[in-house]
């Protein structure tokens, strides 16, 4: 069984930056399409971005964070990163990293597609 162990959340204040990082267990992270997603109280899961396989030529946002976040991907380390500007009270959730084995070259934005999930990290930004 694969682990996702997401870090870097907290409390900020609107405008303000935060950067999340997942570390992923063994050596088939390059072969995994990566994903993140959030979850605010009562609200369904969401997809916040997505980045493809290997050198991660594809990225999907969310149209409520585009311009504002960068997802991005790290081989060597293991590690997909969630680079957070300009954030608003909104983007308050639970911020959870997924990791997709569908073999295709696609920034995979199912949620149903992807198997492997972190434990979530609470991001909370003040207004």
């Amino acid at each position: 069984q694969e682990q996702l162990v997401e870090s870097g959340g907290g409390l900020v204040p609107a405008g303000g930056s935060l950067r999340l990082s997942c570390v992923a267990s063994g050596d088939t992270f390059s072969s995994w399409s990566m994903g993140w997603f959030r979850q605010a109280p009562g609200q369904e899961l969401q997809i916040v971005a997505a980045i493809s396989w290997r050198s991660g030529s594809y990225t999907y946002y969310a149209e409520s964070v585009k311009g504002r976040f960068t997802i991005s991907r790290d081989n060597v380390k293991n590690t997909v990163t969630l680079q957070m500007n300009r954030l608003k009270h909104e983007d308050t959730a639970v911020y959870y990293c997924a990791a997709s084995l569908a073999v295709v070259d696609v920034a995979v934005v199912l949620t149903s597609w992807y198997k492997y999930w972190g434990q979530g990290t609470q991001v909370t930004v003040s207004s």
